[in-house]
């Protein structure tokens, strides 16, 4: 159940689409919450040319990431829940443990839903992720080990990949793909998403 006077915050809203989660907008939450998407302005300025404005509740944010001042412009009159879907092994783990504290600080409490993957991926995945140039720079082999870097995180659920709502649509080759990596302890945390509470 959506909270009404949550203030939800979806880092680097993206223009890609991922099979499991292809939405131009947050799924038309009611009024009374207040969704800030955040992406660096390039991206944010062409989201508003492509995608129709989606009423008073909800914000387009241009800031880079690393860049914490666009917390200023989400209220923190309440709990919040902060979703980051392919952002946090692209940081530093210094940059992901600023943005974690400053999160925790700004709300009263919420929630925190990113995926993430293991530190055997991002020494795989090297500097050229995808043949984009990009790097991974942090994984997370243990949800617990969170708590190195933000103390009031307490791990809620972590999802395999098979446990996900959307598994079912994957390609039959995916799917095959993921229920063998999950019995392989090397591979058996190379991605999912944690949810935690503060």
């Amino acid at each position: 159940m959506i909270n009404p006077s949550i203030a939800w915050s979806d880092l680097v809203c993206k223009l890609a689409c991922a099979p499991a989660r292809c939405r131009p907008a947050p799924v038309n939450p009611p009024a009374s919450v207040r969704w800030f998407d955040v992406d660096y302005p390039d991206v944010i300025d062409l989201r508003r040319q492509l995608f129709p404005e989606r009423g008073a509740a909800y914000h387009l944010i241009g800031a880079p990431l690393d860049d914490l001042h666009w917390l200023d412009d989400v209220p923190r009159d309440g709990p919040g829940l902060l979703i980051a879907e392919g952002v946090l092994h692209y940081l530093g783990e210094a940059e992901v443990k600023a943005l974690l504290n400053a999160v925790v600080a700004h709300f009263s409490g919420g929630q925190m839903i990113f995926d993430a993957c293991n530190s055997f991926i991002v020494k795989r995945a090297g500097s050229n992720v995808g043949g984009t140039g990009a790097s991974y720079k942090w994984g997370l082999d243990d949800p617990q080990d969170i708590e190195r870097l933000e103390p009031k995180l307490e791990l809620i659920k972590e999802y395999k990949p098979s446990e996900q709502v959307a598994f079912s649509r994957f390609p039959l080759w995916w799917r095959a793909l993921y229920r063998v990596q999950e019995v392989i302890p090397t591979l058996r945390r190379m991605e999912r998403m944690v949810v935690y509470r503060f």
